[in-house]
């Protein structure tokens, strides 16, 4: 009967659309600074990867029943702690500066922008992050402070309008995914690893759509 109707449990989708009514403007405010972006400025892709989890595997062999054997990792794994990853994509040039913390709050999050600031000394920076209560405050002294900084914000629920979510996709696939790690700072050393193995042939990302529409579903459900 499945079959019949069309439908595909295993390749069923899930989504998450943007109700932001000011999806519009701030999605071209975005997509401007990188298909156009201000002369002498450094634009920034900025947000965090949080508690990621160093996981110790089990690893070994499993012989199968038709006596071959099978290479692998045992379901069960121990956890060691988790550390938080902020990241900044430089869009122009696609290298990426990264910071680590064990906790993702206001205090850190000013901290790594401080370190941002110190990286681009009398530069004028536009940072590219989401809505999390840590990056927009009601009463955002430090913005008025360093006056040179440029904060643009995603629409809600539109995380994949930010290029360093690309990054981490990359970041998790090629150095975190099914690895293990006895500790913490194990998990510290492949991902510094990896950041300066990345750096090395880093090359920006090209974003070819000019324009973005909020997208409705389609009626494809089955009754």
């Amino acid at each position: 009967m499945l079959r019949q109707h069309g439908i595909e449990l295993e390749r069923r989708h899930s989504w998450c659309v943007s109700t932001d009514p000011e999806f519009a403007r701030k999605a071209a405010d975005i997509v401007g600074l990188y298909l156009d972006p201000p002369d002498g400025a450094a634009v920034l892709s900025v947000d965090e990867k949080p508690a990621i989890p160093a996981l110790e595997r089990a690893q070994g062999w499993l012989r199968l029943p038709n006596g071959r054997s099978l290479r692998g990792f045992n379901h069960e794994y121990k956890r060691h702690g988790t550390t938080t990853l902020f990241a900044a994509l430089e869009v122009l040039t696609g290298t990426v500066a990264t910071a680590r913390y064990p906790r993702r709050r206001r205090r850190e999050f000013l901290d790594f922008m401080n370190q941002l600031v110190a990286a681009y000394p009398g530069q004028e920076l536009h940072v590219i992050v989401d809505n999390l209560s840590s990056h927009k405050p009601k009463h955002d002294r430090w913005r008025g402070r360093h006056p040179q900084v440029h904060i643009h914000y995603t629409p809600t629920h539109a995380s994949w309008i930010n290029q360093v979510e690309c990054w981490f996709s990359i970041l998790q696939r090629q150095a975190l995914q099914g690895a293990s790690f006895t500790s913490v700072d194990e998990l510290r050393q492949a991902i510094d690893r990896f950041v300066e193995s990345y750096s090395k042939t880093a090359v920006p990302f090209e974003w070819t759509k000019r324009v973005v529409h909020p997208g409705s579903l389609h009626e494809r459900h089955a009754n």
